[in-house]
């Protein structure tokens, strides 16, 4: 598993206190609000401020493209992956 998608695997368990899982329990491309793992709008503020914190990442206002972001472990990897600095 390539390091940035355990980091944020773990920081889902983390920040939301899914105690029960592993990092192994959560697919990478599987959605992660509803169907998946069924997360919820107050678990996606919790989630935002915690990848803030940990990458200084920045959210967009536009709630369609941080929908797209929030869809899967993939996505927040490939965003996490374009804010770093290089």
């Amino acid at each position: 598993m390539p390091t940035l998608e355990l980091e944020i695997k773990e920081l889902i368990i983390s920040s939301l206190a899914l105690e029960d899982m592993a990092p192994d329990d959560i697919d990478a491309a599987e959605p992660l609000f509803v169907e998946g793992l069924g997360l919820d709008s107050i678990d996606a503020l919790e989630l935002g401020l915690a990848l803030q914190k940990r990458y200084g990442v920045t959210m967009n206002a536009d709630a369609e493209v941080t929908r797209q972001h929030f869809s899967s472990v993939n996505a927040l990897v490939a965003f996490v992956s374009s804010q770093r600095v290089r």
